[in-house]
């Protein structure tokens, strides 16, 4: 049985397990939302060692950062629209510059909440990459790597739980809020540090509720069960993974039972505050990811779409529309994290696959572009109120201080106190480091 076991694939030895669960304890909670505490049991001078090596990494210059709310563009941002104007070129289309609150600093006219914030926005106008493919552009920017079929690298998520522990003991502390189905996860990294997938910010964490049928001695007595029947395979194969199921149900069973999961409920914020964040999806997943770091939730990306712009950009239904999701959501976000004295510790992080085209084409829109396109980062420990990097004069392609992918993660991981000189190792025993060979841009903080 183990050696059958063994030949399943990550995937469906998972299914298998919540076939299981589901067949035998009566336990339906979605498997993501579970997956976070199946190494809760870890030796305490080892957790120690950690929270001491994390708290000397987080003192370090720029390691303010205990949270990141990565902001992900899906479809490829235009930066000439949005914060890399070229006024007075051919390549500027439409779009008009609005002044910020920062001198010199202008943003596209259809950013003008974010615009009000300029003074704690670091905007990168130099990011590039190579590749001009959605798929291949996503990958890369979750994880510094280039997709491969032999391996699945971690997200930045995975590695900040990984080397710098859980937030919070009782909620999952690495959330995917309205992201696609092919989030490379916690790649070769254990299970655990999988992001949890909210599809609906409405609808909270979904499949939290127990039976009514299982109460929480049944609950109990068929734990006590299924620990005898395992307790000879436990023996014969004192494996990490066969250790941590029984653990896997226990910490469902006190997630469904936490206070805490009211840190997913909506309806416990008033009105007026779900509407000055929009009612739509990315609005609504904004405030939730504020509400999760209220409670000590390290890790949160939202996911806002619409940004393929091959026809008619300038229609009121294609840029204004997606440009005013984003302005209003991020803005109001910015603004509470930094009335409520969290922003020095969360990084806010607005970014996106690539860039598009300079030149505006026949059905008037703008084409896939990797050469040169535009990101910004507030808060954890980033000096906000400036432009880093610049394009040429079109906007074609990164001119001063170019930025990688790599580069931009290594900056997160910076600013999370990450060790980024340090390799880990797949099961294949294969090195890999958190954002490749990406160095932080330092001169981002303060």
């Amino acid at each position: 049985m183990f050696s059958q076991l063994k030949s399943l694939d990550e995937l469906n030895r998972r299914s298998l397990l919540e076939y299981a669960a589901r067949t035998m304890l009566g336990v339906t909670v979605l498997p993501g939302a579970l997956a976070f505490g199946a190494d809760g049991k870890e030796d305490k001078k080892k957790n120690e060692a950690k929270k001491s090596s994390a708290a000397g990494k987080a003192n370090s210059p720029g390691g303010t950062a205990k949270h990141v709310i990565f902001l992900y563009m899906n479809g490829a941002m235009t930066h000439l629209d949005t914060f890399d104007l070229k006024p007075g070129r051919e390549t500027q289309g439409e779009t008009k510059g609005i002044s910020t609150s920062v001198p010199g600093m202008q943003f596209g006219q259809t950013l003008p909440e974010l615009a009000k914030l300029a003074g704690d926005m670091a905007v990168i106008r130099s990011l590039h990459t190579e590749t001009g493919d959605h798929e291949g552009g996503r990958y890369l920017l979750r994880t510094s790597y280039k997709e491969i079929a032999s391996i699945r690298h971690p997200g930045m998520g995975a590695w900040a739980l990984k080397i710098n522990g859980r937030l919070n003991r009782t909620l999952p502390d690495n959330v995917l809020i309205g992201g696609e189905a092919r989030h490379p996860g916690a790649g070769f990294l254990e299970p655990a540090f999988t992001p949890v997938p909210i599809g609906d910010p409405n609808s909270g964490l979904q499949n939290t509720v127990t039976p009514k049928y299982l109460t929480e001695a049944s609950f109990e007595k068929r734990m006590e069960l299924i620990d005898k029947f395992d307790e000879g395979f436990r023996k014969k194969y004192p494996q990490k993974q066969v250790e941590a199921y029984g653990e896997f149900y226990r910490q469902a069973n006190q997630l469904v039972h936490s206070e805490e999961l009211k840190a997913f409920d909506l309806n416990q914020e008033k009105a007026d505050v779900r509407d000055k964040y929009g009612r739509d999806q990315f609005g609504q997943g904004c405030l939730l990811a504020r509400r999760l770091v209220e409670h000590n939730v390290r890790f949160i990306e939202i996911g806002l779409g619409g940004w393929d712009m091959h026809t008619d950009i300038y229609q009121t239904d294609k840029l204004p529309r997606v440009s005013g999701i984003l302005d209003r959501a991020a803005s109001v976000l910015i603004a509470d994290l930094k009335a409520k004295g969290l922003l020095q510790k969360t990084l806010v992080v607005m970014a996106t696959e690539f860039g598009r085209t300079p030149r505006i084409n026949q059905n008037a829109g703008r084409d896939h572009h990797p050469g040169a396109f535009s990101a910004f980062m507030a808060g954890g420990g980033i000096k906000g109120g400036r432009f880093y990097g610049k394009s040429d004069k079109d906007g074609f392609s990164a001119e001063e201080d170019d930025v990688t992918i790599a580069d931009f993660n290594a900056t997160i991981g910076h600013a999370l106190g990450l060790p980024l000189d340090k390799e880990f190792f797949s099961k294949s025993g294969r090195p890999f480091k958190v954002a490749h060979d990406g160095k932080p841009v330092t001169a981002l903080f303060s």
